[in-house]
């Protein structure tokens, strides 16, 4: 339900901070933009792609596949989600005229 109200709200060029592949495609579906927790840029040329690694995943697990889960968030990690969000900050407030 929480996502479906953020989709709900969001208007075209509005950004979401999400580690929720199917959240980002429906942002991205609606002219958002998405990053993820790890700094990615998660826009049109690429989200489909994840979703679709995201998908393939869940389906070996389902099978009994030890797929390890996500690696341990690292520094780098961490400053690269600061560039890209300081990045997508001033590129979304310039548009506005902020």
């Amino acid at each position: 339900m929480a996502d479906d109200k953020i989709v709900e709200l969001l208007a075209a060029g509005d950004f979401v901070i999400t580690g929720d592949i199917p959240l980002a495609a429906r942002v991205v579906e609606r002219s958002g933009l998405a990053i993820g927790v790890r700094g990615e840029l998660l826009d049109d040329s690429c989200v489909h792609d994840r979703l679709a690694t995201r998908d393939l995943m869940e389906q070996f697990r389902a099978a009994g596949v030890d797929t390890q889960g996500p690696k341990p968030l690292t520094q780098k990690d961490i400053q690269t989600f600061a560039n890209v969000l300081d990045r997508t900050l001033t590129k979304t407030l310039r548009k506005r005229g902020l």
